[in-house]
Formats: structure tokens, sequence, C-alpha cells
């Protein structure tokens, strides 16, 4: 490919070459539908540089089925180390030709009144006449205002940037927030031997295996993550709720925020504020715990239904009991014995480059399954854009197939391309339910 990409045209572009962009590629590609892929950097950037030594994916390997490359390696109920994602994502796009152009980045998107694209790179515009925007929900780090506050002798890092703990100054280091990132960091740091700190969210958990199978299996076998958006009343709220925490390190484990303070990490509840070189805690951790607790059970709960309608052969498992509970609920934390604070306050988007209008008015992007308002405007790889499954290596291969039906129908002049006014739109809030509302500026 050319490095000049000015004057070029595609009947499709695709914009981002990560797990959805390659997905709408393959997807593309067997359809036989000319199209270009571009791609920030270069594929796995994402997963080789936002994430930390020890990363791993919590949902087993026998997940990963990407169209047309399902997981062939020797471990299908093991869990992907950060540099085996990148491995496989790179392997992916040796499987087939991808028609991809990286270390380009797409700096504005515009539509012509006779409806083609014409989108501005850093190596030039091109035109389209259908664009796919694969670019993700994780776009920007962001940290609350009152990181400011923070004394300057205090290190502070985002989770993106953190790598592991002997990249922090030695001492104590605190962690805001208890998505998945904030747990699996916090964790990492504990079996280092640092003294954590740690301020709890709301976000719930779910344990990592249940009556002799990965609660995962469960849940797919059950067809959790194939159950679409619009099957649940409160789709709204569906969307938009928390990822349970878990990891999948060392063959895959719970994350008991109370095992780990009944071995010395301090537990809090949400961060309020920072002043004076001292952080204030809502006086919510008992119930935050109590709450994570409450999801894991209830996942156990439909487990239980599930294998006593089936006459599934399982055996018994006791039900967890907590092995911690606060004796009180620490208000204040003095930052002069703090050495690093990692904000794993999770991520927003950055969609000012493009200069359509299909965002609602907090800037989260309308669409039905993906198909927004904007005739041959797509969105791919959204958390929960169809079904849980969407956005994940199990699940983004159907959106794509879906999008490919819808795009194929519009370059044609099918009528099958629509969408459905009244779609759920909000702001998609981040994984990590880390900080009280009334402190966020």
């Amino acid at each position: 490919m050319s490095e000049n990409l000015d004057g070029l045209h595609r009947p499709v572009v695709v914009i981002g070459g990560g797990q959805a962009g390659l997905s709408m590629s393959h997807c593309l590609t067997r359809a036989g539908v000319d199209h270009l892929v571009l791609e920030r950097e270069r594929v796995g950037h994402e997963w080789r540089s936002r994430r930390w030594d020890s990363f791993c994916l919590v949902t087993p390997n026998w997940q990963c089925t990407l169209p047309g490359f399902p997981y062939q390696g020797e471990d299908p109920n093991g869990f992907m180390l950060r540099d085996d994602i990148v491995a496989y994502l790179e392997d992916y796009v040796k499987s087939f030709d991808v028609p991809l152009v990286e270390g380009v980045t797409a700096t504005r998107l515009r539509q012509d009144r006779d409806g083609t694209f014409r989108i501005g790179t850093t190596r030039g515009e091109l035109t389209a006449d259908q664009v796919v925007l694969a670019t993700g929900p994780y776009q920007v780090p962001l940290k609350p205002r009152l990181a400011e506050r923070v004394p300057e002798s205090v290190q502070q890092v985002h989770s993106s940037d953190y790598r592991n703990p002997q990249q922090l100054p030695p001492g104590e280091v605190l962690v805001v927030g208890t998505g998945q990132s904030g747990c699996q960091i916090a964790e990492d740091l504990h079996l280092a031997g640092r003294k954590v700190h740690l301020a709890v969210g709301s976000a719930p958990r779910v344990a990592r295996g249940y009556r002799g199978r990965d609660v995962v299996a469960w849940l797919d076998e059950m067809g959790y993550y194939g159950k679409a958006i619009d099957e649940f009343a409160d789709s709204d709220a569906v969307r938009f709720r928390a990822n349970h925490y878990v990891t999948g390190r060392d063959g895959g484990r719970d994350i008991d925020l109370r095992a780990f303070a009944r071995q010395g990490m301090s537990l809090y509840g949400r961060l309020t504020d920072i002043r004076g070189g001292k952080a204030a805690f809502d006086t919510d951790l008992r119930k935050n715990l109590d709450g994570a607790d409450a999801v894991s059970e209830g996942i156990k709960d439909s487990i239980d239904v599930f294998i006593a309608r089936e006459g599934i052969r399982a055996p018994d498992e006791a039900r967890y009991e907590p092995v911690w509970e606060p004796d009180d609920e620490p208000g204040e934390l003095d930052l002069a014995g703090i050495s690093a604070v990692v904000w794993s306050t999770g991520f927003g988007r950055d969609h000012r480059w493009i200069e359509i209008p299909v965002f609602d008015g907090r800037g989260y992007p309308t669409h039905s399954r993906g198909v927004t308002s904007c005739r041959g405007l797509y969105f791919l790889g959204l958390p929960w854009q169809y079904t849980w499954g969407s956005g994940r290596f199990c699940g983004v291969a159907a959106d794509a197939e879906y999008l490919a039906t819808q795009i194929n129908a519009s370059r044609f002049g099918g009528g099958d391309v629509r969408w459905i006014a009244g779609t759920p739109a909000s702001t998609y809030p981040s994984d990590e339910d880390w900080i009280a509302p009334r402190t966020v500026a």
C-alpha cells in the first residue's frame, strides 16, 4: 500500500485494526467486498501497550473464536497471557489477506451531500461509500479531577500505564477502583509483597469455577453470551453495568477482596475527596463487598437451576462463606505514607474527529446492532453492542457477520438496512466503579 492515501477510494473503509476491525475485514473478504483497514499503530497495540506484564484474559482460550480463526493451541481451558494475545492477533492477520494499513491515524470523518464519506488521515484524505468504526470504547485514560490534589511526592499512574510493581517507588500503594483492572493490579502488587490500600467500588464479582466447571463454561452453555440486549426489560441499565471481576492468573481463580484483607491489604469505600494530603472515603465498604458477593452467589443460583432443569450430573459444592468482615469503615488515609497511586478509573471516548450527528447528548453512538441513523456508517466492537459477547473474542464474529450482511444489502439497494428509533443510548461508563458520584467534576 502506498504511503500516500490521498485521493484513494474504497467501497468500505474500516477504521481500527484490533480484533473488531480484523473480524470485520475477514467477513468482508469472505463476501468479496473491496475494503481497507486503517490501524493507528500496529496490530495488537492496545494489548501490547496498555496491559501490565502479568496480564491475562479472564475468559478461557476456547472462547477466542474470531471469524475463521478459532483457538487451536494446546490449552483451551487456560488463559492467554498478554504476549500470547498479541501473537494470536498477529497470526490472525497472517491467516488471510487483510488489506491493512498500519501507522495511520484517522483525524476527520465527514459526509458529502451525495453520501460519500471523506476520511482525513495522517497520510491524506480518502473516500468511501461506507465506513465501519471499530475503534472501541476505551480510547482516553480517565482520572478524576481530584487527582490534581495528590501531593507531588506521590507518583501517579493510570492502569493503562501500569506494568509491574518494580515500576513504582518503594512504599505503600493506593489503588483506586475495583473493576477488572483495579482488582487484578491490586492482586499483582499484593503478591509482590507490597502494602496495598484499595478503594472498593460497587463492581460485581464472579467465581472462577463452580460445581466442576469454569463458570464461563456454564454461562456459555446457558446461552448468556448470546442473549440479546433487547431481551432484557432494563436493557439500558444492562448495557452499562460494570464487568465482573475475576482472574485467569496462574490457571484461573477467584478474586476475593476479603481474603486479601485478611492477608493484610487495607480496604476502603469509594474515594470521595483528597484534601490536605489526606484521602477521604465513603462508608460503603461493607455494602460494596456484600453486593459483589451477592452477584456471585446469584450466578451460582442460576447454574443450580440450569443443572436441575437439564438433569446434568455435577458435583455438589459448598457455597462461599465470607472470610473477613470490616470492623469499621476507615474514612481517611494519610497520603504521607503512600509512595504511589494507581488510578484504575477506566477510559473515555474521543469522537471529536467524527463530524456526523450519530451521537446522543452525552457522546454515546446511537445505533441498533451497530447500524447508525446515517446510512452507510456502522460501529463495531462496543460492549453489549447486541449481546454480552459483543466486543469480546467470543462474540465479535457474530456482530461483524451481521454488519457484513447490512453492508452488502446497502451496496445493492436492499431494504434490510435500518435504524430502530429508541435504541438505548447512554454514556458508556468505565468498568471501574471507583468514585462516589458527588465528587465527579
